[in-house]
């Protein structure tokens, strides 16, 4: 297979760049796997190690750096990402896949999140206490964890990464960050911008490489405060498990497994464009993207038509091209893994409306994938499957309908189509999701709001985004002053 030259690209430690050795990680275009899209150094164990050093020295200083100026940094760099939008939103689509528009709206969010975590340099503040004792004064101040690993996964190459940056660095803590093999260059243009815009070195350093080396080493050195990570359940629980080693504190984002329920006085017009938006947006590669759609059966046969006609209008393709709605899956695994569900659906009884890999494609493409008369304890139905693949389940009422909703081992996103008031209300008090939404798409979040997931979706202790960032990134310190 004959393949073009990829440019080299550096890691960035303790303030100096790292250009590639022999090992290099390839990363290739996901639409035409031909083209490579850059060389990554393959990061060692000690490069880990010296990464984690320069973090551990920068800390102090930058911690007693002034919160607003810390904040003029952050908006110096969403600056940057506004002037370059264009130029990285086409790099995020070529080595992710998401239609270019998708990707100016990703690389949109990230600048907005530096923007928003600017001004909390200026906003977070302790508390005072009443005190019970004469002549005291009884407050709080909120302090930098310290050292933060970072690591994020390749769907959202860089909103993701701004959304764990940003409140790191506003709330004094400096950083180790790793992103995801199959996108490291986006992830590298915005630590570019963070670098432009006057970050001090050693306060974020940028590896790549092999996940379960770095990784490993990110999540139980002695010297890191606290990890926070976006990916698959089976390597977030190990990451746990090395973190809980050393008490570092952990956020754990691990996934979905989406529900969008559709009650019988629904507009079907509105519920099929729901589920289109957030079941083959993004490819399917969101992790609160839409995998079940659960219908009352009195409109399940109107809606699963009225479905089925509008997939099959998608048109799947290079997400640089005009006129694409779709674009490819981010590589081979991803892949083979969603079109082996086919299979294991159709043995265990589900009925294949559309779907399929698009023949003679250099690229990892497939086919918007449905399946009708999907039972609630099938794998198509429990599994993550990270692609653009639908089930339909059918319930019989609303509270048959929570009920099937709630029967999964994650609790991320869900949401109801309805224009009943009290229907809409007894699934959002009932679902048991973190993210709730009412004739929205299961996609889609609000940066300035709490994000996180119940049960098997997140380890249930810090929520992302937004203020609560602040309790993640940050220690409460108790001071007691008597003046008397």
């Amino acid at each position: 297979m004959a393949k073009t030259n990829g440019k080299p690209y550096p890691n960035l430690i303790g303030g100096d760049w790292k250009a590639p050795s022999d090992n290099v990680l390839e990363n290739h275009n996901p639409a035409d796997y031909n083209e490579v899209v850059g060389l990554f150094p393959m990061a060692t164990l000690d490069d880990t190690k010296s990464a984690i050093d320069s973090a551990r020295a920068a800390q102090p200083a930058w911690s007693k750096t002034p919160a607003p100026a810390r904040g003029a940094i952050l908006d110096k760099a969403s600056q940057i990402l506004t002037s370059r939008l264009d130029e990285i939103a086409t790099a995020l689509t070529r080595e992710e896949g998401k239609t270019l528009a998708e990707a100016k709206g990703e690389v949109t969010r990230a600048r907005d999140i530096f923007k928003y975590y600017a001004g909390e340099g200026w906003r977070y503040s302790g508390q005072v206490i009443p005190s019970s004792v004469n002549d005291e004064l009884l407050y709080t101040r909120r302090e930098p964890l310290g050292v933060v690993s970072i690591i994020t996964p390749w769907n959202f190459p860089i909103a993701i990464p701004a959304w764990k940056i940003a409140p790191a660095l506003i709330y004094g803590n400096t950083v180790v960050f790793k992103p995801a093999e199959d996108a490291p260059h986006t992830a590298l243009l915005l630590v570019e911008a963070l670098v432009e815009a006057g970050l001090p070195a050693g306060v974020i350093n940028f590896l790549t490489g092999d996940g379960a080396l770095i990784g490993t080493e990110m999540a139980s050195n002695p010297s890191v405060n606290g990890i926070t990570f976006t990916g698959s359940h089976n390597t977030g629980t190990k990451v746990y498990q090395n973190a809980i080693k050393n008490m570092a504190r952990v956020q754990l984002e691990m996934g979905g497994k989406n529900a969008l329920v559709i009650l019988k006085d629904a507009d079907i017009d509105l519920a099929v464009k729901l589920a289109i938006t957030g079941g083959f947006g993004l490819t399917g590669q969101a992790c609160t993207a839409t995998s079940r759609i659960i219908v009352e059966e009195e409109i399940a046969d109107a809606f699963v038509s009225a479905l089925t006609t509008a997939a099959k209008n998608l048109k799947v393709g290079n997400g640089l091209e005009n006129g694409i709605n779709m674009g490819p899956l981010v590589n081979q695994d991803q892949l083979q893994t969603s079109q082996s569900y086919m299979a294991i659906a159709q043995k265990e009884g589900a009925k294949l409306l559309l779907g399929g890999e698009v023949d003679g494609a250099k690229g990892y493409f497939a086919q918007a994938t449905i399946f009708d008369h999907v039972q609630p304890n099938m794998r198509i139905a429990q599994e993550e499957i990270f692609g653009p693949v639908i089930s339909i389940i059918r319930a019989n009422g609303i509270n048959d309908a929570i009920e099937k909703a709630n029967a999964i081992s994650f609790g991320l996103s869900a949401s109801v189509v309805t224009n009943n008031l009290k229907g809409a209300f007894a699934f959002a008090n009932q679902v048991d999701a973190g993210v709730v939404k009412i004739n929205e798409p299961t996609t889609g979040l609000a940066l300035n709001a709490p994000f996180g997931g119940f049960k098997g979706s997140s380890a249930n202790t810090f929520k992302e985004q937004g203020g609560a960032a602040l309790d993640f990134y940050t220690r409460t310190k108790t001071i007691y002053v008597n003046h008397g």
